[in-house]
C-alpha cells in the first residue's frame, strides 16, 4: 500500500524538492509552509509519516510535535539547520522519532524515512500478533513482566509503557546485573539501522523511570554508569 507522506519546510525550493523526490520514491506527499497548516492538514490527512522542519513561521517545530503528540502516534522526522544536541535531545523528548541535520542528501533523508516506516510496520504486526497461551513471567520484587500479555505491572497495577520502553526494559531484565552500553541497547533495542545517536536511550531511560521508579531522580532500578551506559537492578 502507497504510504502518505506530510513534508512541512517554509523554504519553497527545497519543499519542492522533496516532494519531488518523495514522489518518485512512490509515496503520496503533501507540502505546506508553516506551522497551523501542519497542524491542520495533518489531522485531516493522517499521514503515516511527517517530515516537519524545526523552524517555521508561527508555530516552530517543536509546538507543532507537541501538538501533534496529544493525538496521534505517526513517525514524525525532524528537519533541523542548527546542529545543537539540545534541538536534537528536546526534539525527541517531545515526540520526534528521528532528526537529520540540514544540509543532508536526498539518500540519507530516504533511508531515513524507510527505516522509520519499517520500525511503524514491525511494531504494528508484533502488537497484532496472537496472545500466546501459556504464562511467562519475569519477577523483579513487586515489579511483573507478563511476557505472553506484553505488559508490566507493580504492585498489581499496569504501566502505560510505550513499546520501545517495554522492550528496553525486556532486554535490561534479560541483562540483569550487567553493565551494557548505550551503543548496545541502541543496536539491540532500536536496531542497526536506526539513524538516531545514544542520546535516544537517555531519553528513553529518563521516560522508563518514571514509571518504575519510586523516585525517579535517585533510581535504584536502573544505575547509570557514567562514560559507559546503564546496569539494571530489577
Amino acid at each position: 500500500m502507497t504510504k502518505n507522506i506530510l513534508v512541512v519546510e517554509d523554504e519553497t525550493t527545497l519543499l519542492e524538492t522533496l516532494i519531488y523526490n518523495l514522489k518518485r520514491e512512490g509515496y503520496n506527499v503533501e507540502g505546506v509552509k508553516d506551522g497551523n497548516d501542519a497542524i491542520k492538514t495533518a489531522k485531516e490527512m493522517q499521514p503515516d509519516l511527517i517530515v516537519l522542519d524545526l523552524m517555521l513561521p508561527g508555530i516552530d517545530g517543536f509546538e507543532v510535535t507537541r501538538i501533534l503528540r496529544q493525538e496521534m502516534t505517526i513517525p514524525i522526522l525532524m528537519l533541523t539547520a542548527r546542529d545543537e544536541e539540545i534541538d536534537r535531545i528536546i526534539g525527541l523528548e517531545i515526540g520526534a522519532d528521528d532528526y537529520i541535520t540540514k544540509p543532508f542528501s536526498m539518500r540519507e533523508l530516504m533511508a531515513r524515512i524507510k527505516a522509520l516506516l519499517r520500525r511503524v510496520r514491525i511494531d504494528m504486526e508484533s502488537a497484532s500478533a496472537p496472545t500466546i497461551k501459556s504464562e511467562n513471567f519475569i519477577e523483579l520484587d513487586n515489579l511483573i513482566i507478563n511476557l505472553s500479555r506484553l505488559e508490566v505491572t507493580i504492585d498489581g497495577e499496569v504501566l502505560p509503557l510505550k513499546p520501545k520502553e517495554y522492550e528496553l526494559l525486556l532486554y535490561m531484565a534479560h541483562h540483569r546485573g550487567q553493565v551494557i552500553s548505550r551503543d548496545r541497547i541502541l543496536e539491540r533495542v532500536w536496531g542497526w539501522d536506526f539513524s538516531g545517536g545514544s542520546r535516544t536511550v537517555d531519553v528513553h531511560v529518563r521516560w522508563l523511570r518514571e514509571k518504575i521508579e519510586e523516585d525517579p531522580a535517585n533510581p535504584t532500578r536502573i544505575i547509570t554508569v557514567r562514560g559507559v551506559g546503564y546496569r539494571f537492578e530489577g
